[in-house]
C-alpha cells in the first residue's frame, strides 16, 4: 500500500463512494483470525461444532428481515454492484424483498472450509487467492498480495482503563478509538454532570462539550501505535485533563483545536468513516465475558463478493490525505498498518473488580459518543443500562 492509495492522478482525494467500491479498500480479513486466537485459549467446544448453526442457516435459508431489504433496496453504491446484486437478488433478478427466502450455499461451503480446516483457511489457498483475484480488478484495482495475508496475525494486547467516578472503565488500546472515551469521562469527572440527569440541559452541554474535546484529540492523535507514537499516557494524564476540562465554558463558541498532550506535530486528519458495524456481549454461566465489536465497516463492505461473503473496506478507514498542510497525518496509510477504528468495546469494574456492566455500540464515528452517553447515563445518573442507551443521541 502506498500513501497515495487514495488519491487521485491530480493529487485530490477520490470520493469516499469511489474509494469504497474499489479494490484499494479491502484489507486483510482478520476477525476470524481473532476468534481462533480467543478459541484456542479459551474455548471448550471443539473448533467445527461452533460452525454448525451458521451452515444450517446458510443452507436452509432464511427470511429476509426488513433491514436488509431497506439497504438493499437503497441507494447506496455498494447495493448496486454486480456481486451484491447477484449474491441478494430474486431469480429474476431484482433486489431481495422482505419476507422472501434467502439461501447462501456458497456461504455454507465457506464456512464448512473454515471449521474443518481452522480459522487460517479464510487466510489460505483457494480462499485468499480469490479475495486477491477480486481485489485485484478494475476499478481502481488494489494491491493486495499473498504475502499480505501469510504476515497477518491478531494482536493481542492488555485492556486499556481508566477511572470514572468510584468505577473502571476498559477498552481496548489504539488504533481503538477508546483511549479518547476514558478522556472524555475523565474531563467529565471534572464537572458536575453526575449531579444533574438526563432531564437538564446543562448535562447534555457539559456532554457535548467533552465531546468535542474528545473528537478533537482523536482526530489528531489516534493510529496504529506500531507505525505512529499514541500519546495515550498524555491524553489520560490529570494535569492534561484538568487543561482540556477548564476550555469548557458557558456557551459552546467554535470547535476546540486539539490539545498537546505531547510534543507532537501532525496534519489535520482527513478520515472518514461508515456508520456500520455490529456489537453484542455475552455474558457466559462462568462469568466470562465477551464484548465485541465487528465490521465490515461499510453498508455490504466493498461491494464484491467471494464465496458467498461481501470484501470489507476497511482500508477506506484511512485518511485518504497522507499530508495536510505539510505534516504527516497519523491515520494516514501505509503497507501492514491497521486503520484507525472508533470501535470501542467496554467491560466496566466496580472497586472490587467486580464486572457491573459491559458494552458497546455500532455506528461508525458516533459509536464514541454513544458508548460515553452510555456510560454516563449508567453510571452518573443511574439508569438501568436499557434506558441509558435509550438516551438521545447528540454528537
Amino acid at each position: 500500500m502506498a500513501p497515495d492509495m487514495f488519491l487521485r492522478a491530480d493529487g485530490e482525494p477520490m470520493s469516499y463512494p469511489e474509494a469504497v467500491v474499489s479494490g484499494r479498500s479491502t484489507g486483510v480479513p482478520g476477525a476470524i483470525a481473532m476468534l481462533g486466537a480467543v478459541h484456542a485459549r479459551q474455548g471448550r467446544l471443539p473448533w467445527a461444532r461452533l460452525f454448525e448453526p451458521a451452515i444450517r442457516a446458510a443452507e436452509r435459508g432464511i427470511v429476509v428481515p426488513k433491514r436488509l431489504a431497506r439497504f438493499l433496496n437503497s441507494e447506496a453504491p455498494q447495493a448496486k454492484e454486480p456481486d451484491v446484486r447477484a449474491l441478494f437478488s430474486r431469480p429474476d433478478g431484482t433486489p431481495l424483498q422482505a419476507g422472501d427466502p434467502f439461501r447462501n450455499p456458497q456461504y455454507a461451503a465457506t464456512l464448512r472450509r473454515i471449521a474443518s480446516q481452522g480459522p487460517r483457511a479464510l487466510l489460505e489457498p483457494p480462499l485468499r487467492d480469490a479475495i486477491i483475484a477480486r481485489t485485484h480488478e478494475e476499478p481502481r484495482p488494489g494491491t493486495l498480495a499473498a504475502a499480505d495475508f501469510e504476515a497477518y496475525q491478531p494482536r493481542i494486547a492488555d485492556p486499556l482503563c481508566g477511572p470514572y467516578l468510584v468505577y473502571l472503565v476498559c477498552v481496548p488500546p489504539p488504533p481503538s478509538s477508546g483511549v479518547v472515551v476514558l478522556e472524555a469521562l475523565a474531563i467529565l469527572d471534572r464537572t458536575d454532570i453526575a449531579s444533574r440527569g438526563p432531564a437538564d440541559p446543562q448535562g447534555w452541554f457539559l456532554f457535548a462539550m467533552a465531546s468535542r474535546l474528545m473528537y478533537a484529540d482523536r482526530d489528531r492523535f489516534v493510529a496504529d501505535p506500531e507505525f505512529v507514537p499514541v500519546p495515550v499516557r498524555g491524553l489520560l494524564e490529570p494535569h492534561y485533563i484538568s487543561r482540556r476540562a477548564a476550555l469548557i465554558g458557558d456557551v459552546a463558541g467554535p470547535a476546540p483545536p486539539p490539545g498537546e498532550p505531547a510534543n507532537i506535530e501532525r496534519g489535520a486528519d482527513a478520515t472518514r468513516e461508515a456508520a456500520g458495524t455490529s456489537h453484542f456481549v455475552v455474558r457466559d454461566a462462568d462469568g466470562d465475558i465477551v464484548s465485541m465489536t465487528t465490521t465490515v465497516e461499510s453498508l455490504f463492505g466493498s461491494g464484491r463478493a467471494v464465496g458467498g461473503f461481501v470484501l470489507n473496506n476497511q482500508l477506506s478507514d484511512f485518511s485518504f490525505r497522507p499530508v495536510v498542510d505539510g505534516k504527516p497525518v497519523a491515520n494516514a496509510v501505509e503497507g501492514g498498518k491497521r486503520p484507525r477504528s472508533s470501535m470501542a468495546p467496554m467491560i466496566v469494574l466496580d472497586a472490587a473488580g467486580t464486572p457491573v456492566a459491559a458494552l458497546g455500540s455500532p455506528g461508525g464515528t458516533s459509536i464514541l459518543a454513544y458508548n460515553t452517553k452510555a456510560i454516563v447515563g449508567l453510571l452518573a445518573w443511574k439508569l438501568p443500562l436499557q434506558q441509558a442507551i435509550d438516551l438521545p443521541n447528540l454528537i
